[in-house]
């Protein structure tokens, strides 16, 4: 064997600060001082995806973008959205929609290959295509979030990057009302980095249901990815799912009936990028249950939580599927304001490997904050779940999905909350936690404010929101665990239209706005053979 040290220190430092992800350092054991083992900096540059909004004439769509102030970085540094094309483009239109238009408003006239010229693109120049890349949505400073406006349908789906001061726990909502028609309501989705993998359960190919996987690539060359469905029976199977190409920096929605003939009222998709990276979210349309957007679970793992399942829910279906071949036994309990508590009739659930299972819980919160904790009996096998939540009765029913989450962790923020639109859930599912909360400044004005709350071990509470003084506008909520235990939040908007009360739910993982990164003494010697 040969020992042979190599200079990694500079290399993973830059790769860690631009991407967030890179690390060298092991999990901690019991005991570790981390501040000894690893300086912590703040990411440099980030990229986030938003799928195209609706195919509803009706839709009215806001953008909300925020990065929270971070220390340590720089006072340089900048954010955009642009919109993705909507076709395959060439290499030089693809080059130009990275280009920045230097204008701060926040509008957008065409897609960025301009498509929108009745097929003509081609025959525009390359100073054409950069002047019709103008950003959608521009952030001015870090603290303060801003907003964009769109309507009608075929919107498209927006590419953004964020650097320097505006890159750590960058956040983007996106907020679409439809008044009526297929998946009216209010649907919304926190944009997302991409990534290589995702896991939806609750997707559903029944004739009452037209659900699409929207997935969009934001980089310089096409991306393949499999789409694989998983029924009550096992593999469902497909006749296009394989060998998908999404070109550069585009986005193509895939209408899951097109891919089986089989109806099933309940499925997961697993997207696997076999070459490059993919954001990918689903858009869930109900005939009669209105319509919102389902983020990905979670990674399979023995325990879950799904926080922020709305205290007036009318109806709750849980939907867990377990990779691979071995089965898992999941023990069902409530994180209630109270304590945890189990469902009566409904204590367990038994998921067979490769298959996926539901389970009916009906009013399950009865009038108080929840959070469902799924927990494994000896031996079970990883699982991913997502819960279908309806809210009203009769005709006035209103749906929406929440996946199965990971924790706050350090940090984590979501956009786009009115003064009296917003419930905030935290759960702390294994010990007491305390967590600070902070409003920034409304998108039109006001002044920051912050609460420090304790959350009790096994509880879920909607707590009381700090409102910023002199608000106008929307305003960010930045939620910090400042306990080592684990904390999981959601964040639930409502708007009535018609008499229907439409809703949608966030969960607030972690924001990855700092990395670890090792110190200069410490040991990067690698052994090859």
């Amino acid at each position: 064997m040969n020992r042979t040290t190599l200079s990694l220190i500079a290399g993973t430092v830059a790769l860690a600060a631009v991407t967030g992800f890179a690390t060298l350092s092991e999990p901690d054991a019991p005991g570790t001082d981390t501040a000894e083992a690893a300086a912590v900096l703040p990411v440099e540059r980030t990229g986030l995806l938003c799928p195209a909004p609706s195919a509803s004439d009706l839709a009215e769509t806001t953008y909300t973008s925020f990065t929270p102030v971070t220390k340590g970085t720089g006072s340089d540094g900048s954010a955009e959205l642009l919109a993705a094309s909507r076709e395959s483009t060439d290499t030089a239109a693809d080059e130009d929609t990275e280009e920045p238009a230097g204008d701060d408003k926040n509008t957008d006239e065409t897609d960025a290959d301009g498509a929108a010229d009745g097929g003509k693109a081609d025959d525009k120049t390359a100073d054409d295509k950069k002047t019709a890349a103008k950003p959608v949505l521009t952030p001015k400073a870090p603290g303060t979030p801003v907003t964009a406006e769109t309507s009608g349908a075929d919107e498209p789906a927006l590419v953004g990057t964020a650097e320097g001061r505006f890159a750590p726990g960058w956040t983007v909502q996106q907020t679409t009302q439809v008044a009526a028609g297929n998946g009216r309501g209010l649907l919304g989705v926190t944009c997302t980095a991409p990534d290589t993998e995702f896991w939806f359960p609750g997707v559903s190919t029944a004739a009452d249901r037209t659900d699409y996987v929207h997935l969009t690539n934001p980089d310089d060359s096409a991306a393949v990815a499999d789409i694989e469905l998983f029924g009550k029976d096992g593999t469902v199977t497909t006749t296009v799912g394989e060998g998908l190409t999404i070109p550069a920096h585009s986005s193509e929605p895939i209408l899951l009936s097109t891919l089986t003939g089989e109806k099933q009222d309940d499925l997961t998709v697993h997207v696997n990028v076999r070459s490059g990276r993919v954001a990918a979210a689903v858009q869930a349309l109900d005939d009669k249950l209105g319509g919102d957007w389902l983020a990905a679970s979670t990674d399979p793992a023995g325990t879950l939580v799904v926080p922020g399942i709305p205290e007036d829910a009318t109806a709750v279906r849980l939907v867990a599927f377990a990779p691979g071949d071995a089965d898992a036994d999941l023990k069902v309990q409530l994180a209630s304001p109270n304590g945890l508590i189990t469902p009566a009739g409904q204590e367990t659930m038994h998921v067979k490997g490769g298959m996926t299972t539901a389970l009916d819980l009906g009013d399950v919160t009865r009038g108080e904050a929840g959070s469902l904790v799924l927990t494994p009996t000896d031996g079970s096998a990883p699982v991913v779940a997502a819960v279908r939540v309806v809210r009203g009765k009769g005709d006035e029913q209103e749906s929406a999905f929440i996946p199965a989450t990971s924790p706050v962790g350090t940090r984590a923020s979501v956009v786009g909350n009115g003064a009296k639109d917003a419930t905030l859930s935290l759960t702390a599912p294994t010990a007491t936690a305390k967590v600070k909360v902070t409003a920034s400044a409304g998108t039109g004005g006001g002044t920051a404010a912050s609460k420090t709350y304790t959350i009790r071990q096994g509880t879920t509470q909607n707590v009381p929101l700090p409102v910023p003084a002199g608000l106008k506008g929307t305003y960010a909520l930045t939620v910090e665990n400042l306990t080592a235990t684990p904390v999981y939040a959601a964040r639930t908007l409502t708007a009535t239209e018609g008499g229907v009360p439409g809703f949608t739910v966030q969960t607030l993982p972690d924001d990855r706005g700092t990395v670890a990164v090792p110190e200069a003494d410490e040991d990067l010697t690698v052994l090859q053979k």
